[in-house]
């Protein structure tokens, strides 16, 4: 068979999709098909990264970015994540039903690819993790990258059979509690050539995750919770257990106790469970936007 189904089912799905065009069709399959290319060479590692970036300034020159009213799409604006704590990443597994939410400006502050349309929600597939398989000495487990729904779930089985499985709501829950437990941030991917809208959620280490990479290059890849952390000054010990686990950097030792910077902190909420005297909390910050709370989306769409 030329095609396979998975194929021809987002072939289906993108001709849904508005303004997607056959660039971004052709993109789509392309990043889903070769991920660990498409990403190996993102990040630097893969032994093809300077030829194949010098072949897409090419293109870019032949093919600029689409502007967005008097300013020019970034790369950011097509491909970026939402920081989501651990009970947010878990609703969004969990909603069992389908939804269509557009525009979601207040939430993905970016250009495009901001919407949540979620067909068989319940459809699950876990992959090895891209940005992990190619470190050097990557963070393990590998298989922690969460492909939620149709097409998207059927495709990456598919076509990787040997590096993704299909995996139970319960069994995605797992995975998100046990990479929370080792300190990881799950951040919620969207991307323009993912059919403009969200398509999986990713548990990222600062040490192996190509967004977070990017983000200190200057990239600004990852929007932040809609909260921040508060620390209880009187209960601080200074231990610095926080600070280890911390993968934005937002916290350090000062004077004894814990400080933050509120610039850095993205409100993931890994440290609030690693402080054994239970100083940490995550608070709304209007400042960082707001959060990606899929049962209040829900709510708020069908008063609508």
């Amino acid at each position: 068979m030329f095609l396979k189904p998975s194929t021809k089912k987002f072939y289906q799905e993108s001709r849904l999709a508005p303004h997607f065009s056959l660039k971004d069709l052709l993109h789509g399959y392309l990043y889903l098909r070769w991920p660990y290319l498409y990403i190996g060479v993102g990040t630097g590692e893969h032994k093809l990264a300077k030829p194949l970036a010098f072949l897409f300034q090419v293109f870019q020159k032949f093919f600029p970015a689409p502007k967005q009213g008097n300013s020019e799409q970034t790369f950011a604006d097509g491909y970026h994540g939402k920081v989501v704590p651990l009970e947010q990443a878990s609703q969004l597994i969990t909603v069992n039903q389908e939804i269509k939410i557009d525009d979601l400006d207040q939430i993905i502050p970016y250009q495009s690819a901001r919407s949540i349309i979620l067909k068989n929600s319940d459809q699950i597939a876990v992959l090895e993790c891209p940005c992990r398989a190619a470190r050097e000495n990557p963070c393990q487990p590998l298989d922690v990258c969460l492909i939620v729904g149709e097409p998207f779930a059927s495709f990456v089985l598919e076509h990787h059979p040997k590096k993704a499985r299909k995996i139970t709501q319960q069994e995605a829950l797992q995975i998100l509690q046990e990479e929370d437990a080792r300190g990881h941030v799950h951040h919620a991917f969207f991307k323009d050539a993912m059919l403009q809208r969200f398509y999986a959620i990713c548990n990222c280490c600062s040490c192996c995750c190509g967004a977070m990479q990017a983000m200190r290059n200057g990239t600004p890849m990852l929007a932040p919770s809609g909260y921040i952390l508060q620390l209880e000054e009187e209960k601080c010990v200074g231990c610095g257990v926080c600070i280890e686990y911390c993968q934005f950097k937002a916290l350090s030792l000062q004077n004894g106790k814990i400080h933050l910077d509120e610039a850095l902190c993205m409100g993931c909420g890994v440290c609030v469970d690693k402080c054994k005297q239970q100083a940490h909390h995550l608070v709304r910050d209007e400042r960082k936007g707001q959060p990606l709370e899929i049962k209040a989306l829900m709510e708020k769409a069908a008063a609508n």
